[in-house]
């Protein structure tokens, strides 16, 4: 089912008897089981605004993701969450939406200054489970009202709603970006230096571990983006408070290699076609260490990749392994593996009873026929 329309899309669920298994490009499909009959938004597509003085552009749901970026690199502008390509890591084809990544609320690195795709998020209008059309909060940012319900449908996954249409705000591309590279350190240690760096003054957009870089060797990197002299002046003054480290560091000012050196860590590449499953893990910085010390324990030849300066840790641990049994913090979702280990284990965190009770209540409301997504809560 492939609607043409926010209308089509409307009388196609509420005139529909069985389950739909909402996708945009089809890149994200993590659910135990892909239950329902496949409904694409792929045709709701096309940007319908773009204000670049008003810093905000509006877009049919099924919109690739590449045409949201063209149109705003046209003006020099971009989203400013950074948004994942999570088909190497999944293993998926498609075209990613921008849809789509406001469904799964899709968070790159620079989500620990800009905040989660959420927070640029003005104004949605979708199809709920009864095949209403409902919108929320506005089309620019001096017209924004009913924020609750627009945080709401980021991360949902489609249980509460199709998406029809987005509206968000974006930012300018900075003038510069500088990394700075510390090589050698442990985790704890690494964790210990982020931490700084984005306790300092100097505007970090990017703190991210890996024990095992592109070279073989432990490599932290921290970024800043800005004007050219004051990233120049920042990556300096880093590297000076840094210095205590002991670790080797370099600077590196080059655009393009600093893009792919942080695409790299964004899209989890390291983990691109693996066969051990992949768990995301969301913890506090400082219990990164302790979470991952936990899983090699039990979990031997576990590889490891800490973003969002050691808030974000992403797991490739050998098929079956049930992740959550290894640790007591964090949130844990289980972003590839077997439909046999999801369905054994589940997919995302299970919630406390209380909360249950509410998202239970939420998805009772806008969904009453328990039709979008069913795959996704089983």
């Amino acid at each position: 089912m492939t609607p043409a329309s926010e209308a089509e899309t409307a009388e196609m669920v509420a005139s529909t008897k069985s389950a739909l298994l909402i996708q945009g490009g089809g890149t994200r499909n993590i659910g135990a089981q892909n239950i329902g009959t496949p409904f694409s938004t792929a045709a709701l597509s096309g940007v319908r605004l773009y204000e670049p003085g008003a810093l905000t552009i509006v877009a049919g749901a099924g919109t690739p993701m590449a045409e949201i970026e063209a149109t705003l690199a046209s003006e020099s502008q971009r989203l400013a969450f950074e948004p994942v390509d999570h088909r190497g890591v999944l293993g998926t084809n498609g075209t990613p939406t921008i849809g789509g990544a406001v469904a799964a609320n899709v968070s790159g690195p620079r989500r620990i200054q800009a905040g989660a795709c959420r927070d640029s998020l003005l104004g949605v209008r979708f199809v709920d489970g009864a095949g209403r059309i409902l919108k929320n909060g506005g089309r620019v940012m001096k017209n924004v009202t009913g924020y609750d319900l627009v945080k709401l449908m980021a991360g949902s996954w489609g249980t509460l709603g199709v998406l029809t249409e987005v509206s968000l705000k974006v930012q300018a591309i900075p003038e510069a970006a500088g990394t700075v590279t510390l090589r050698g350190l442990d985790a704890t240690a690494a964790t210990k230096a982020m931490s700084a760096a984005l306790g300092s003054p100097y505007d970090v957009s990017g703190a991210a571990h890996l024990p095992v870089g592109k070279d073989g060797t432990a490599v932290t990197m921290i970024r800043v983006e800005g004007l050219e002299t004051s990233v120049a002046y920042r990556t300096e003054k880093l590297k000076a408070m840094l210095a205590s480290t002991g670790a080797d560091i370099e600077i590196t000012h080059d655009a393009a290699t600093a893009a792919q050196a942080w695409a790299w860590v964004r899209d989890v590449t390291p983990f691109h076609n693996g066969a051990g499953d992949v768990w995301r893990i969301s913890v506090k910085p400082t219990d990164g260490p302790q979470v991952v010390a936990a899983i090699e324990a039990r979990a031997p030849g576990a590889q490891v990749i800490y973003d969002w300066g050691g808030g974000l840790i992403w797991v490739e641990v050998t098929a079956d392994t049930d992740v959550r049994a290894l640790v007591s913090q964090g949130h844990a979702t289980l972003m590839r593996a077997s439909d046999a280990t999801k369905d054994r284990l589940g997919v995302f965190q299970p919630e406390p009873a209380p909360l249950a009770a509410l998202s239970a209540g939420l998805r009772t409301k806008f969904d009453p026929r328990s039709i979008l997504n069913p795959g996704l809560m089983e």
